[in-house]
């Protein structure tokens, strides 16, 4: 099987490390006020990462 992977967008990586970030903040109890658990933040900025890099372009 061979998967070719390309490099995520510039604005892809940043809005997944935001997204991380977020994730990380929120479950430190810095952010209290999100409406989704820290896992599933930090899990969306994960996949869209994989996700950019299984498709080109994004």
């Amino acid at each position: 099987m061979n998967i070719k992977l390309t490099p995520p967008k510039e604005v892809t990586f940043w809005i997944a490390v935001a997204l991380g970030l977020l994730g990380l903040l929120s479950f430190l109890g810095v952010l209290t006020l999100l409406p989704i658990e820290a896992f599933w933040l930090v899990f969306i900025g994960f996949a869209l990462l994989v996700v950019a890099l299984l498709v080109k372009g994004l």
